[in-house]
């Protein structure tokens, strides 16, 4: 799907991997404060807000319930789609079970793949950036196992007290085991997916998450490689205005 997004004199803001919930609910409601202050300051500013995954460490909704917390956040989005600013969502590997009750109370459109989006003739392709490229192909597989629709349907008939314990206990154990590998062109399986993806398909930016790294890299004089980075330790966003794209540190 191309997005179109009407700037005028405004602009639009990504942010990503807030992992909200983890590790605690003490860090988890300081950076989620943080989250809201920078919604705060930006919003006179903003044409749409576009969160690219894993803004919270683990998300279901059943059909009459859905995670406790987040009100702050939740209530600062709901707020700024009320103001008439587009709020886009996509999931990512830890919040992926997002359904309708996001789109239903904020207004939200909510992606599970990444987008084109295009403006004042500038091409983004944007997305959480799980399971692209080659590799991974363990994590690729049990991408598919999570979305398989009867296995979700399975998972909504457990107790959420049981449901929720099992869930979050899995994904500390996902985001422990894993860590933050330094940015290599040769080697990181994001930018390679980008290089790809440009030598049949041309877009000026490509925008992604998932990697808790702030990477800005051209892929060639015409394209840039963007990962906007994680807020758990190291908040960074990206603005888009009329001249193009850039990563910034929210300090």
């Amino acid at each position: 799907m191309l997005e179109n997004i009407q700037l005028a004199d405004k602009k639009v803001f990504f942010a990503s991997d807030m992992h909200l919930g983890a590790p605690d609910q003490a860090s988890s409601k300081e950076r989620e404060l943080k989250l809201v202050k920078w919604l705060t300051e930006i919003q006179d500013k903003a044409a749409a807000v576009i969160l690219v995954g894993d803004v919270f460490d683990f998300w279901y909704e059943y059909k009459k319930v859905v995670p406790k917390g987040f009100v702050r956040l939740l209530g600062k989005l709901a707020e700024l789609s009320d103001s008439g600013i587009r709020i886009i969502l996509f999931t990512g590997n830890h919040d992926l079970w997002m359904f309708k009750y996001l789109q239903e109370e904020l207004n939200a459109t909510v992606y599970t793949d990444p987008q084109v989006i295009q403006q004042n003739g500038i091409r983004i392709l944007v997305g959480h950036g799980d399971g692209l490229g080659k590799g991974d192909y363990f994590y690729k597989l049990l991408k598919k196992v999570f979305t398989n629709p009867f296995l979700i349907w399975a998972f909504g008939r457990l107790h959420p007290n049981f449901s929720f314990s099992l869930a979050q206990s899995w994904s500390k154990k996902s985001r422990l085991s894993g860590g933050v590998d330094p940015f290599d062109e040769e080697t990181d399986y994001l930018y390679n997916y980008c290089q790809s993806i440009e030598k049949d398909d041309h877009h000026d930016y490509y925008i992604f998450g998932h990697r808790h790294l702030p990477i800005k890299r051209e892929l060639n004089s015409k394209s840039t490689y963007i990962n906007i980075g994680e807020w758990v330790t190291d908040p960074h966003y990206g603005v888009l205005d009329k001249n193009g794209v850039e990563l910034r540190k929210y300090e």
